[in-house]
């Protein structure tokens, strides 16, 4: 291990407790939760919640928040490692370090760089932050000071655009924090401050980056998945239960609604045009995933439909489904392309998943071609040879949930 992953190697003698001059601190930085002004307590409580649940079952003393920082205390440093991977899913944080808290001199700074750096660098860097306003040096001056010591006692060349390696220490009430190491966090908003949504998932590649970015600005999610089961293999089904998995990490719980729309795709197959039946079954699958949302208490269902990726994508097509519900469809990805998708789905774990084969309901009873230019009006009136309401009813009973909970 390099870095603060070898902070634990680092004895501290009889340095423990509440009272221990030396303490292991999580530092954790936020970006918009400090801008909320009138509403910055509940966005920071959320925050605060979110990572002490996230935490759940290790050693952590506490969990601290004001303006600015909040502060995980550890028990144990060996549990770092494990704390490194939960923290790099909580929405809100966008920045963290493992930290050696020492008394607020310098001399107690200098003495913490000796126990971070068993082994001089080639070049290094020194970077400061005064959070606290009362310590009698500038950030600058601090710098300056330190970066003579660490010259002086180690001989390394200084060396502040690409230094090998940078030396963090943050002035706070609580004391100084000392780290080698900056990690960034995931960003947005805490998840709970943005209202519950119903997010349709598909099992694709684009369903899951959408619910990822309305829970990144902070919105608790339920999902909502379609299957033609038992008319198909259960492949989707599956997809999507790993998929809620693995977005949980950022929500904390969820929750996946299948509907079994098998036995209303062949209703509406013997009324509706073969062109017509793709938009037929998703104003269906609208109207499904409302009731569920309504239940479900949300504010809005999410999509993850681009415009013009597929023919049942055109914007004609887009506003001729959207018509079949009052509640507004939210469309993350709507200006995005294929490979900037595909780009954020790697980057958030769910690329691998979506790419596995799989009979989704869309192959169901579809014909290969899809009226791209429909309006409101023409799919309402063939809307009008099937029992929308029945149909909605066979779909609401054929439904099963299933609960996830992270870690």
């Amino acid at each position: 291990m390099n870095g603060s992953d070898a902070f634990a190697s680092v004895h501290l003698g009889t340095a423990s407790g509440a009272e221990a001059p030396l303490r292991w601190a999580v530092v954790v930085r936020f970006g918009e939760v400090a801008l909320k002004k009138g509403h910055r307590q509940l966005f920071m409580g959320a925050l605060r919640r979110n990572i002490e649940r996230s935490l759940e079952g290790l050693p952590v003393e506490r969990v601290s928040i004001r303006p600015n920082r909040c502060f995980v205390w550890l028990a144990d440093v060996s549990a770092w490692p494990e704390v490194r991977r939960r923290l790099a899913h909580v929405f809100g944080i966008v920045g963290y370090a493992l930290c050696l808290r020492v008394p607020p001199s310098l001399e107690a700074a200098k003495e913490a760089y000796g126990l971070l750096v068993p082994s001089p660098p080639a070049s290094f860097a020194v970077r400061a932050h005064r959070g606290d306003k009362g310590f009698p040096l500038t950030s600058q001056e601090i710098e300056r000071e330190l970066g003579a010591y660490i010259k002086g006692v180690t001989g390394a060349r200084v060396d502040l655009t690409q230094p090998e390696l940078t030396f963090y220490v943050e002035v706070q009430p609580e004391g100084i924090f000392c780290t080698t190491q900056q990690i960034p966090g995931p960003g947005g908003l805490p998840v709970g401050t943005g209202g519950r949504v119903a997010c349709l998932l598909s099992g694709g590649i684009d369903s899951p980056v959408a619910s990822y970015r309305m829970t990144k600005r902070g919105c608790q999610a339920v999902f909502v998945h379609f299957t033609s089961f038992p008319f198909t293999d259960a492949s989707s089904w599956d997809k999507c239960r790993e998929l809620v998995r693995l977005l949980a990490r950022y929500l904390l719980e969820a929750r996946l609604y299948v509907v079994k729309l098998g036995e209303v795709q062949r209703r509406i197959v013997v009324a509706v045009p073969p062109q017509y039946r793709i938009l037929m079954y998703r104003r269906m699958m609208l109207r499904i995933a409302e009731a569920i949302a309504r239940q479900e208490g949300c504010k809005a269902l999410v999509t993850g439909e681009s415009l013009g990726q597929v023919g049942s994508q055109t914007l004609d097509n887009l506003v001729a489904v959207q018509e079949a519900t009052t509640m507004p469809v939210l469309r993350p990805l709507i200006g995005m392309d294929k490979q900037e998708i595909i780009a954020e789905a790697r980057r958030i774990g769910t690329y691998e998943v979506s790419i596995l084969p799989d009979m989704d309901c869309c192959q169901f009873l579809v014909p290969p071609r899809v009226a791209t230019t429909s309006t409101p009006e023409r799919l309402r009136e063939l809307e009008s040879r099937v029992d929308v309401p029945a149909l909605v009813e066979v779909a609401l009973k054929e439904m099963e949930v299933e609960e996830f909970r992270w870690p």
